[in-house]
């Protein structure tokens, strides 16, 4: 039985990455958006795309990015299936490549449990385009579920992960149950299950 269920954030609760949202506004949206392609293809380095496209806000208010990670799109579904996984008391996790300015919103919004995720630097509120936290590398994930699993005294069994890109395979390893949703190749070769109906719903009767 499933006890705790995993998250990705970026195109998979959330419709879009945070990144390339955030970059639109610096106009630099299709720069970010290809190094975000490459990265979650498995083609680059995570930590190293990742302080790429970061540089790429360098100078946005950092008002202006909270207004806009606070104003996000959700995947169809996903509050729905937040809430179903609670209400079988199933505990409700985010790993995300991400930000918390964004994530942060979201858990208020979805309902979920806990969130782990990356902080954009900024001083005298505007971003410096450096970024540091707890999901910075390829592994970052992996490494963060088995500490978990520890300690909330969890088998891989009751253990389930849903994810879309190449940071994802390190945390399905970790787990009984992969659940590539809307994915690229890379992660559906590490995952149990594909759904690739753009739903969050459709994953019930998996989990």
């Amino acid at each position: 039985m499933i006890k705790l269920c995993v998250f990705d954030f970026d195109s998979t609760l959330m419709d879009g990455e945070t990144i390339t949202i955030l970059s639109k506004a610096v106009g630099k949206d299709k720069e970010v958006c290809d190094i975000t392609k490459r990265a979650m293809a498995g083609e680059l380095d995570f930590y190293e795309s990742l302080v790429k496209r970061v540089k790429f806000i360098e100078g946005l208010k950092l008002e202006d990015a909270t207004h806009i990670a606070s104003n996000l799109p959700f995947i169809n579904g996903a509050k729905e299936i937040i809430a179903y996984l609670k209400s079988k008391n199933i505990k409700t996790v985010v790993f995300s490549g991400g930000f918390h300015i964004a994530t942060d919103v979201a858990q208020a919004k979805l309902g979920f449990d806990i969130n782990f995720a990356n902080e954009l630097h900024h001083k005298n509120g505007i971003l410096t385009g450096a970024v540091g936290g707890e999901m910075m590398f390829s592994d970052s994930k992996g490494k963060m579920l088995a500490r978990l699993k520890q300690f909330l005294n969890l088998k891989d069994e009751e253990v389930a992960c849903v994810g879309d890109g190449a940071n994802d395979v390190s945390m399905f390893k970790e787990a009984s149950t992969g659940i590539a949703f809307c994915a690229n190749e890379i992660l559906k070769k590490a995952a149990t299950h594909i759904v690739d109906v753009k739903d969050l719903r459709e994953i019930k009767q998996i989990l």
